[in-house]
């Protein structure tokens, strides 16, 4: 494999834990040559560490083995190693809602983020899952940490800001995906983004990436999120506080 020469263009940096670069595995990235385009674009873009977490949909083709994700995701990491990518991999999974996460988590057949105890789960778009909220406490009383992704583009949760603030009150986590902040998913996502950032409610975010024509917006998202954020409070997000994940606590 010919070495790749990365050129970092962007100064502020980013952990990524919502990405879906994994190769043949879901929705996202097809194969090696363009999960590593991929990954090389977010290292010019200032991503350093990047979560790797295809879809788990029970029920659906995508409820890939979690050793075939291991030995893509070996083969991948080696793969941006001997390309001279400067970016750190971690496994994990985006975990559609369901009752039985808990079982599926004992016999290994999902992921938390890295060796962490973070779980990342996802909803239906609408907002709307019988119990969504019990089958968190759940979780939580198990000792996992939950993370809601992309809540700012649930429509449940964009007519009723009030469902995320009870999430909040239980422990949840919030991960946003960097493209909201530029009308990406809505006038709507966006506007509960930023409701949320005024609230002080968003752990971490996330590219939420899955193939390469994604990636020529992320620089002129995160200068969006500057208008918002103090350059610390932003290093925060985008840093420090995805950071406990990479130290598996």
């Amino acid at each position: 494999m010919v070495a790749i020469t990365i050129i970092i263009t962007e100064t502020r940096s980013m952990i990524d834990i919502h990405n879906h670069s994994l190769p043949g595995i879901d929705d996202g990235s097809r194969s090696y040559e363009e999960s590593l385009e991929i990954i090389k674009g977010l290292s010019e873009r200032g991503i350093t560490d990047i979560f790797l977490t295809p879809h788990f949909i029970e029920g659906t083709n995508q409820v890939s083995p979690r050793f075939e994700n291991t030995n893509r995701y070996n083969y991948l990491r080696a793969s941006v190693r001997h390309a001279h990518i400067p970016v750190n991999l971690y496994l994990g999974n985006e975990i559609y809602i369901n009752r039985n996460i808990e079982k599926l988590l004992r016999f290994g057949q999902l992921k938390t983020l890295g060796e962490s105890n973070f779980l990342l789960i996802e909803l239906p778009m609408s907002g709307e899952y019988p119990d969504y909220e019990g089958i968190f406490l759940e979780l939580i009383n198990h000792g996992y940490r939950v993370i809601l992704a992309h809540p700012e583009r649930y429509h449940s949760f964009q007519k009723d800001y009030n469902r995320i603030l009870e999430l909040q009150s239980i422990g949840v986590l919030f991960q946003c995906n960097l493209g909201s902040i530029i009308d990406q998913y809505g006038k709507e996502a966006r506007k509960t983004l930023i409701r949320m950032i005024k609230d002080d409610l968003i752990f971490a975010f996330g590219t939420d990436i899955h193939h390469v024509r994604d990636f020529g917006e992320i620089s002129r998202a995160k200068a969006a999120l500057g208008k918002y954020y103090t350059e610390n409070d932003l290093h925060q997000i985008l840093n420090e506080n995805p950071k406990v994940l990479l130290q598996g606590s």
